[in-house]
């Protein structure tokens, strides 16, 4: 069973559009995560069922007994968030502002303040249109941890790929360098870079390689949109000729991708003559790499 992660260094890059295009290309032998949790839309292309579904609770959040508080203000005064005010003469506290330190219950002389779990966000299983099984999540407005909940996600998809024998787990990561990524990277056989030819996409793709290094990942990059700017496409093929990184595929702009997408349909469904080839021996490519 091998792990194939696809990140991007920024948003906007078409990694979710790809990662659902080798979805559909490795049909039921493949099991989906979508680990983009702090904006999951995977969903929207692989019609999902929610088979499943189970809360998710990360962190905690400081709660007031309004019949035990005194209103001392004593909780106010050391709540370094801002997160305690007063409303209708009675103390409250923001939920999107507690970090749920656990402050404000340590000096509460009433003992009026405990920490309950905080619930984070639902994650899911899905029978998906290809045949095969999605993990995937949303955490709630506002919360934190997504790293964990990523983490949660991954974990699922490697139980489901092992019960059912599947070779791969396909992995929706998230944009950027933070602990989403991180999680998304950790235990990873194989990782894909998707990226743009502008000066923000050349300099996120090093910042975010420089993080696959750290876990000492193979990598291979698509270039997508890459008649768009031919100077920085150079530039970036460049850079992966500099850091051993298989260049898998120029792909051109096409505005069939959002077409497809406002039909339900990955790019490999809705045109099969321009993008799809391409595509298409780009999955073949990185299961031989992924291999060997």
């Amino acid at each position: 069973m091998k792990e194939i992660v696809i990140i991007s260094g920024k948003g906007g890059t078409g990694k979710t559009s790809i990662t659902a295009s080798f979805a559909v290309l490795g049909g039921n032998n493949v099991v989906v995560a979508d680990c983009d949790v702090d904006a999951a839309d995977m969903h929207l292309l692989m019609q999902p069922d929610f088979d499943f579904s189970e809360d998710f609770y990360s962190g905690e959040l400081a709660t007031i007994d309004i019949n035990s508080c005194i209103r001392c203000n004593k909780c106010a005064q050391v709540c370094r968030f801002g997160a305690i005010s007063i409303r209708n003469m009675q103390y409250v506290i923001d939920p999107l502002s507690c970090e749920g330190c656990g402050y404000c219950a340590r000096v509460c002389p009433t003992e009026a303040i405990t920490n309950k779990n905080r619930l984070a966000g639902k994650w899911y299983i899905s029978n998906i249109k290809t045949g095969s099984i999605m993990v995937h999540a949303r955490l709630g407005i506002g919360a934190d941890n997504s790293g964990k909940l990523v983490a949660k996600v991954k974990n699922e998809a490697r139980d489901i790929a092992f019960e059912e024998r599947k070779d791969i787990i396909l992995v929706d990561g998230s944009p950027g360098v933070g602990c989403p990524v991180v999680s998304s990277l950790s235990g990873a056989n194989f990782v894909v870079l998707v990226t743009e030819p502008s000066v923000s996409g050349l300099h996120d793709l090093k910042r975010v390689y420089e993080l696959v290094k750290k876990f000492n990942i193979k990598a291979a990059c698509i270039i997508n949109k890459s008649d768009v700017n031919p100077k920085k496409r150079d530039e970036i093929v460049g850079f992966l000729a500099e850091e051993n990184i298989v260049h898998l595929a120029d792909l051109p702009y096409d505005e069939n991708f959002t077409r497809a997408m406002t039909q339900g349909q990955t790019i490999v469904e809705y045109d099969k003559n321009r993008i799809k080839p391409l595509l298409t021996a780009s999955w073949e490519r990185i299961k031989q790499l992924v291999i060997t």
